[in-house]
């Protein structure tokens, strides 16, 4: 774990909130200089604390009205089977997010569709056709209510 205090914490919060301000923006919001803001927001990217700044799309104006968490439980679990379905996966655009887990499934996977009828076409012709799937769960996301990253 790397070594964090307050005045990091701040400037990550800062960021957070908005992650095209220049060091110098982000070192005004949280009372330090240009060059001090720049060597802590530099020691955070190098130390893994930031991994990147992202842009945020709004899913639904880009005409992807539809998200679908999806458990999926492999009919085999050897390496090679992790292998080939975690490579075929991830070359699916609609496929958002690929976790391994354990429980009554092997993975969760998050789909964007255009509508449901666009789901059942990523569903049947990709998600199912996809090596080693043995049984696919589906839950439709009704609603966001927080979307938050880790307490800091």
């Amino acid at each position: 774990m790397a070594e964090i205090d307050d005045t990091d914490r701040a400037l990550i919060r800062v960021l957070l909130a908005d992650g095209s301000l220049s060091a110098k923006e982000a070192g005004a919001r949280v009372g330090l200089s240009q060059p001090a803001a720049w060597r802590r927001i530099r020691r955070l990217e190098e130390t893994g604390v930031i991994r990147g700044r992202r842009l945020i799309l709004d899913r639904e104006k880009l005409g992807f009205g539809v998200v679908v968490f999806l458990g999926v439980k492999l009919a085999a679990k050897g390496r090679l089977d992790l292998d080939a379905f975690e490579r075929a996966v991830q070359a699916i655009p609609e496929v958002q997010l690929v976790q391994q887990v354990i429980g009554v499934y092997d993975y969760r996977l998050r789909v964007v569709a255009r509508d449901l009828s666009d789901f059942e076409r990523i569903l049947r012709r990709r998600i199912m056709t996809l090596p080693g799937v043995g049984q696919v769960e589906s839950n439709v996301m009704l609603r966001e209510e927080k979307n938050a990253p880790p307490p800091i």
